[in-house]
Parts: C-alpha cells; structure tokens; sequence
C-alpha cells in the first residue's frame, strides 16, 4: 500500500504542532492574562444621556456671547432658562435686527443647520432660542458612544495594555477593565471626571479699587451680601478650595464670575505637562485661532484684573492678567506631577459631554491573580494526570494513543490563544484573553477530548467483539463515532456561541473562546491524529488483536 498519503497526514500533523509551539512560547508574552488573574481595577459606569443636553446649552450658551461680542452687539445676560432653552437678555433696541439675525445664523434658520432652533422675541430686548426635540434626542442617543470613545482615548493615555471598555447589556452602564493598574483613585478620576475647562471673567462687586489685589468672600453668603442678597443676570458664583497643603485645608473663596465664558477646553488645540517661572508642574495650552483671537481682545480690556481658570465648575486659579494673552498660556495651581499629566490627558482628550458615576468597583491585587493561576495549573495537571491513568489503565496501549493526542490538543488551545492577536488584528473582533473561567474551559475541553477518544475506542471493542479483523473495527469505529462526536461538538459550540456574543465581560467571553478553541482541538486530535496513529501501527505490522 502506498505510503505517501500517510506521510503527508503527519507532516500535517507536524506543521500545526510546530505552529502551535511558535505562537504559545513564552506563554508569558503569548497569551494575554485577565483581570482575575493579573489584577487589576474593575468598574461599571453609569451615564446619563439627558445630561448632554444641559452641556451642550452651556457650550451654546459660551457660542452664542461670542458671536454677539465679535460683532460688537452689547446685550446684559445670556442664561439657560429651562432644560432646552437660552434667552440672550438686555440688547439695545438700535441692535434688534442684528440680534436676530445674529441667532439665526447661530443656531436658526439662517445657519444652514437641517434642524435648526426657533428664535422668538420676547420684546424689551429680550431673545429665546430653543433646541427643537429632534436635536436633543440625537444628543442624548449619541451620549453613550461619545464618552466611551473619549474614556478610551484617556485610558489609552495612561498606557494601560490590554484594556477593555465596552457597552453592557444596560444601555447606560459602560464596563472598565484596567490590568494591572493598581492606582483606583487616579483612575476613577480620568474616568468620571469631565474636564470642562473655561476661562471667565470676575464680576466685581461696586467699590472695588485695586481688581488685582482682590479677593472674594470666604463664604457664599457673604458673596451674595456684595450684589445686595441676588446676584445680577449676567453673573454666577464659584468656589475655590484651599490647597490640602494650606494652613487651612478647609478654607474656600467664593468667586462671582460672568456666566458666559471668554473660552472653553472644547477650543484647545492642545495641552501638555510642563513648569512655571518657580518650577512647579503646570500645564500648557494651545488655543484654537478664533478662540487665540477672542482670549487677547477680553485678557487686553482685563489688564490689571484677575480672570478665573474654571475647571469642572470650580475655580483653580484666578491671576492678574498682565498682559494680552493670545492662543498660548500656561495653568497654574497646586499641581503634583502626577495631577499635571493627568489634567493635561483630559483636555486633550476631550471633555466628557455627560455625568458619569460609579455603580460598581473592584480591585483585585496582583497577589490574589498569581494564586489563581497557581490554583488553576494544578488543576489542570492533576486532571491531565488523572485522565491520562485511566485511560491507559483502561485502554491499555490505544490509551497511550489517547493520551498522545490529548497532550497536542492542550498545546494546541494555547497556540490558538497565542495566535488570536495576530489573526485578527485587522478586525479587532476577539481577544486573546485567558481569564480564570477561561482555565475552566481548558479543564473542560480535556474532558470533552477524551469522551471522543472513549467513544472511538468504544465502537471499536465491538466491532472487534462481532468478529472483525482489527483494520476493519478501527476503520468503522471511526466512521461510525465521527456523526455522534460531530453532533456533541457542535451543540456545545452553538453554546459557545451565545455565551460569547451574549455575555457579559471577559470571564464569561474567555470561557466561550477557551471552550471553542478546545472543541475545534479536540476533533482535529481525537478523531484525525488519533486515526493516523492507528494507521502507523497497523501499517507496519498486520496484528490479529488490539491493546484495547
């Protein structure tokens, strides 16, 4: 009989041991470890999309002032009234027709826009734009997708490897899944906080001599009391806390400060870590042009007064401008290095446009994930070991078979785990993750291995039984069992499946990948090399029996 079609079935055999031997060594390098086994930090967010209509009024609102002051219309407020309206209040009777048409190239009619908001004239000078429901519906249903692409971009920043961040079954929770970051605190901030960056005038109160050596109230009440007990239209109040490091840590200044902001973080070209005159961190900006133009005409008529640096609507700094500040600048504070960096990522990844919270957190240290693993791999040995003495015990040498072919179909579920990055890296579908559900499934699929050996061997004693020779009972003791072991495999892959598409998180995803990879092993080992096994032995001598 012709022996190069055996020849080639083991060179097969050989190139997939091989390939499987490249991609799974080291292991270390190979094969990303999950969160419960390397450690690491754990959080389920929730956002909430209404939110983003109350941002973007705000940004709106910031828009609509500087339109106003390029085209040099004085009006006395521009305030938010409802949860989707803005009235531009005191414009001179002399400037209502370029009032209106300002709004309307804002934000109405004139400006293009396929959905744009109604301006009404409220008389006496005032203006209400209102944001027509279409608009905040498409606000609210990109919300999710918008702050997962900026957290993204944030926990990309931090250099985090391998991180997960994905939408739940929940359409307004988003999972995080940080290995080996240990530092919680640094990053729920960079999670939950939005950096919403502006720069804002002082609203000094009558009577002020010296705007650059003022300081305001250390209490809300006393800031109130300086505008008469209600605040003009046109102004706001915002707190400034003492340094933790200050003689007094709980120590606050009450700024009022206009509502309309001279520029936002939206307008950043870009922002990095650097240092002040003394050597502190500090954090540098770039504005874009039209905001560069906007900053030195409001920092030149402020000269000698302080603005106030507002960031997530607390005051951090307030200096004294000494002079026109055009598209670059420099923020100071009480910044650690560490904090520095940090704010420097948030600006130039964007401000979250929603609120965010945190519904659950979890912190598993590095300790904790290597007893794992070391729990897992003794398992798994003492399960290979176990099934390897039964079925030798049992099958006596088609045992060795068994066991021969269960050794390569572990070796081929982590060449299969550390080939997935590279097989789909274009497609960036699925994640060579091996999470402690994931050595489950491993532990598993050795079982399911062996259960088609035993059903071969099986059929095979009782073709053996009937009276056939033995090439006979091993070619139909592999033909017949190959419908039953295709059919048990294939119901546990569609399983597979839904646990994979259907679950939630790595745990649940990487037993679905450990199993499928596993159940594909297993036929490739159990019902293919175990036969071309068979067909050595019996090729080189013709037995009358079978260690069987």
């Amino acid at each position: 009989m012709n022996s190069k079609p055996l020849l080639w079935k083991f060179l097969l055999i050989l190139a997939v041991v091989v390939m499987a031997a490249l991609f799974s060594y080291p292991p270390g390098d190979r094969i990303n470890l999950g969160l419960d086994l390397r450690g690491g930090s754990h959080i389920v967010l929730r956002v909430d999309p209404a939110s983003s209509v109350e941002f973007q009024l705000g940004r709106t609102t910031t828009y609509l002032g500087a339109r106003f002051d390029d085209a040099g219309v004085t009006y006395g407020s521009i305030v938010p009234t409802d949860d989707a309206s803005i009235e531009v209040r005191g414009v001179p009777a002399s400037a209502s027709d370029q009032a209106r048409t300002l709004l309307d190239e804002a934000v109405g009619k004139a400006g293009g826009s396929a959905d744009p908001w109604s301006v009404s004239d409220l008389g006496g000078g005032d203006w209400r734009v209102t944001m027509p429901q279409i608009v905040r519906t498409s606000y609210e249903s990109r919300a999710i997708d918008n702050t997962l692409s900026i957290l993204r971009r944030r926990i990309d920043g931090l250099g985090v490897s391998e991180p997960l961040i994905q939408k739940q079954v929940f359409e307004d929770r988003i999972l995080v899944q940080l290995p080996g970051v240990q530092d919680v605190d640094r990053v729920k901030s960079l999670l939950v906080e939005q950096a919403s960056l502006e720069w804002k005038e002082v609203s000094y109160p009558q009577g002020v001599t010296n705007p650059g050596r003022w300081l305001p109230p250390q209490t809300r009440e006393a800031a109130l009391a300086m505008f008469g007990g209600v605040l003009p239209d046109d102004t706001e109040l915002a707190v400034e806390n003492a340094d933790e490091t200050s003689l007094d840590p709980t120590a606050q200044l009450w700024w009022p400060l206009k509502r309309v902001a001279t520029v936002s973080g939206t307008e950043l070209r870009n922002a990095y870590r650097s240092n002040d005159e003394f050597g502190a961190p500090a954090v540098s900006f770039e504005l874009t042009q039209d905001a560069g133009r906007r900053f030195e005409n409001v920092t030149g008529r402020n000269i000698g007064k302080k603005m106030a640096i507002v960031l997530d609507g607390e005051v951090i700094s307030a200096p004294v401008i000494n002079g026109r500040i055009r598209d670059q600048g420099i923020i100071q504070g009480s910044f650690s290095v560490t904090q520095a960096e940090d704010l420097s990522l948030k600006l130039r990844s964007g401000t979250i446009e929603t609120k965010v919270e945190i519904m659950e957190e979890r912190t598993i240290g590095p300790s904790l994930g290597k007893d794992s693993i070391r729990a897992g791999l003794i398992s798994g040995i003492v399960g290979f070991i176990g099934v390897m003495l039964f079925m030798v015990v049992y099958y006596r040498l088609s045992g060795v078979n068994a066991v021969v072919a269960l050794a390569l179909n572990v070796l081929l579920i982590f060449g299969a785990l550390g080939a997935l990055p590279f097989l789909f890296s274009l497609a960036g579908g699925v994640r060579a993750t091996l999470t402690l559900p994931g050595i489950a499934g491993l532990i598993l699929t050795v079982g399911m291995a062996v259960d088609s050996n035993v059903l071969i061997f099986e059929r095979i004693r009782e073709e053996l039984r009937l009276g056939k020779t033995v090439r006979s009972a091993v070619d139909q003791g592999f033909s017949k069992a190959f419908v039953t072991i295709l059919d048990c495999n294939v119901t546990t892959l569609v399983a597979a499946f839904f646990l994979f598409f259907y679950g939630t998180g790595t745990p649940v995803q990487g037993f679905a990948v450990t199993l499928t990879i596993g159940l594909l092993a297993s036929m490739f080992t159990a019902v293919f090399v175990s036969r071309q096994l068979f067909e050595l032995a019996l090729r080189r001598n013709q037995p009358d029996s079978l260690s069987i």
